[in-house]
């Protein structure tokens, strides 16, 4: 469920909370940030937080399959949550 507030959410705002969402669950050290989810020791319970943050702070609502399928970066995921914002605000 979307709460459809992204059309209120700049570009740079998505980044930013996304960039938070992911160092908090992932808890990112300096020199890690181009590590992917799994470099991270991502599993699913912090994909499962990560995917219900971004719905509830930026919402934007993506699968906890995606992030393992995909095994992002944080800009990959980043770029991703940014093409399913604009499909959202456009709706």
């Amino acid at each position: 469920m979307s709460s459809g507030h992204t059309g209120d959410l700049a570009t740079q705002d998505i980044q930013e909370k996304v960039e938070k969402i992911w160092n908090d669950v992932l808890a990112v050290r300096v020199g890690e940030e181009n590590a992917t989810f799994f470099e991270l020791n991502g599993e699913s319970i912090a994909a499962t937080r990560i995917a219900s943050r971004v719905g509830d702070e930026i919402g934007v609502e993506i699968e906890v399959a995606d992030i393992f399928e995909d095994d992002p970066t944080l800009a990959q995921f980043t770029r991703t949550i940014l093409a399913k914002a604009s499909t959202v605000s456009r709706a």
